[in-house]
């Protein structure tokens, strides 16, 4: 290859290779059952206190596809949604859906009846796998969609008895957190997997070109739509990403903190696909947003590797006793779907000792695109290099490719990136060329030594006065004052110029004013770009696992 097209292969990690082999398994099913039986006997997922090793995760996975399979009558192909919060229960059914061949889809369980209606629907799932909690929601909608079969389960169901009858008995009974719903002819989790021991699990083939997952995107610029990832898509990343851990990761060893649902797309592959390669042992926090349960949780842990999102972090930051939290084994922290501040990479490596590495990706890139060098020693503000077999370029709005320098859309192509939106063609074809590269979006420029910056989203960007002005800019700008704890940058309509941008602040300093922003905003940003607005807010809207909505804040705007 060509340095002065892939500048980025001369400054990859030493031990990283430029290219990794997609078609080293031939499903996921297969890549997860090597793990189970290379690391049978080490631990693999806890929750509230319960561990399950890879050999439990393999004989209940087992068990749960045979009931799919033989019990339900589920055929190679079908569409399977789960719809839960992190629990033991959802790597089971997740290893279950993929062993009997059959399409995981994934939902988020605080969706409403509306939300939960459309992807049933859209995705013609034939069953759902439920927590008790939000099942109310399934039985608004299940008549009026094909779903046919509804597998409940308990919060505590996988905790073993008696944890397992207590934890389900406070959770409906003391701290009533299960409103009443009414499934006739649903089947309980435990059941299921009674069933599905007295049954032999066929032996079913399934391809590399297989879909694996239905993984939903774009809600929250739209209707949501399904990404096709097939088995080759979710291997190839899951090698991407390993590839870039090998240098730091020590198999057997690695304790992973996943705050992240399972349900997203960025924690299913790099907490639960990758650190499985490696047999490592996945924490799973049921509510993240809970933040001194999570502190406690992870208070005495030891962990070694922390993902999340910026919000997460900068939440973790400002909870009491975080700063008490033993990380002298933490040495992996990787910051993903949105953009992760500055001022909150620099507070985070002074608290934990551990450089918070930004990584970037989409749902239809299974995520990982590019992610940075795991041995830098301090927040660069880039999204990274390439990771291996994978191709970035910068595109004007014809399609030409920019020189490296300019600003442009970010385009990307290589073995994860998805077949296409499901049932929908015309979707497909507005971000996927011919030849395979992905119109991503976001607006960004590659350095000369291959790194690439993401300047902002397409639709999030402001104009003003005829000035693009990148709302990721003003808000790192404004989270380096002391007292703004959350910042979100938007544009609104404006007389004069267009647009004019406008500020949504969470304070950590009470007596923080908007004077103080704007005084601050005028030393540090030229004029077009200086905020016209501030509004103070007590939270900020985001998305389930922590983007900010802006798309909600603009929406809310007054007219000025």
């Amino acid at each position: 290859m060509d340095n002065r097209q892939h500048p980025w292969l001369a400054n990859y990690p030493a031990g990283v290779p430029a290219e990794i082999d997609p078609g080293q398994y031939s499903s996921v099913a297969a890549m997860l059952l090597e793990c189970c039986d290379r690391f049978r006997h080490r631990p693999a997922f806890n929750n509230m206190g319960r561990t399950l090793s890879y050999g439990d995760l393999d004989r209940l996975s087992a068990a749960f596809a045979a009931f799919l399979v033989n019990d339900l009558k589920l055929a190679k192909g079908d569409r399977v949604a789960i719809m839960m919060p992190n629990l033991l229960q959802y790597p089971v059914a997740i290893m279950a859906v993929l062993r009997a061949g059959l399409t995981v889809v994934n939902v988020n369980p605080l969706y409403t009846a509306r939300e939960l209606k459309h992807q049933l629907d859209d995705s013609g799932a034939s069953a759902i796998i439920v927590v008790d909690n939000f099942a109310h929601t399934v039985a608004d909608v299940i008549g009026e969609t094909p779903c046919k079969h509804v597998i409940c389960t308990g919060l505590g169901d996988l905790l073993g008895f008696p944890k397992s009858a207590i934890t389900n008995f406070v959770v409906r009974h003391v701290k009533k957190m299960v409103p009443a719903f009414s499934l006739p002819g649903a089947i309980r989790f435990n059941e299921a997997l009674g069933r599905g021991t007295r049954s032999k699990l066929p032996k079913i083939e399934i391809t590399p070109d297989d879909l694996a997952f239905l993984q939903y995107t774009g809600g929250t610029t739209g209707v949501a739509k399904g990404a096709m990832l097939t088995h080759r898509n979710m291997i190839a990343n899951m090698l991407q990403a390993y590839a870039w851990l090998t240098p730091v990761v020590r198999e057997g060893e690695e304790v992973v903190v996943t705050a992240l649902p399972l349900y997203h797309i960025f924690a299913l592959t790099a907490n639960f696909l990758t650190f499985a390669r490696s047999g490592g042992y996945n924490i799973l926090i049921t509510n993240p947003r809970d933040m001194p349960g999570f502190v406690k949780t992870i208070k005495d842990l030891r962990f070694t590797a922390l993902t999340g999102v910026n919000t997460l972090f900068a939440g973790l930051l400002n909870t009491p006793g975080f700063d008490k939290v033993d990380f002298s084994k933490l040495h992996l922290t990787l910051g993903g779907g949105m953009a992760v501040q500055r001022a909150v990479a620099e507070r985070w490596k002074k608290v934990t000792g551990c450089t918070l590495a930004e990584a970037y990706g989409l749902t239809e890139t299974s995520p990982a695109a590019c992610i940075n060098p795991l041995d830098l020693a301090e927040y660069n503000g880039s999204i990274g290099l390439p990771v291996p077999s994978t191709d970035v370029s910068i595109r004007d709005d014809d399609g030409k490719e920019l020189p490296l320098g300019e600003v442009g859309e970010l385009c990307v192509k290589g073995p994860q990136v998805m077949k296409g939106y499901w049932q929908r063609p015309e979707e497909t074809a507005k971000v996927m060329t011919a030849d395979g590269w992905l119109r991503t979006g976001d607006i960004a420029r590659i350095d000369e030594k291959g790194y690439v910056y993401i300047v902002d989203r397409k639709k999030d960007m402001i104009l003003v006065s005829g000035f693009n002005v990148y709302p990721n800019e003003i808000e790192d700008v404004v989270a380096l004052m002391p007292g703004v704890l959350e910042v979100a940058a938007v544009g609104v309509p404006d007389e004069k110029s267009g647009e004019a941008v406008k500020l949504v602040i969470v304070k950590r300093d009470p007596a923080l004013t908007a004077e103080d922003v704007l005084k601050h905003c005028k030393v540090n940003l030229t004029g077009y770009k200086q905020p016209r607005y501030v509004e103070f807010r007590e939270s900020l809207p985001k998305t389930n696992v922590g983007k900010i909505l802006r798309r909600e804040l603009r929406d809310a705007a007054p007219a000025h």
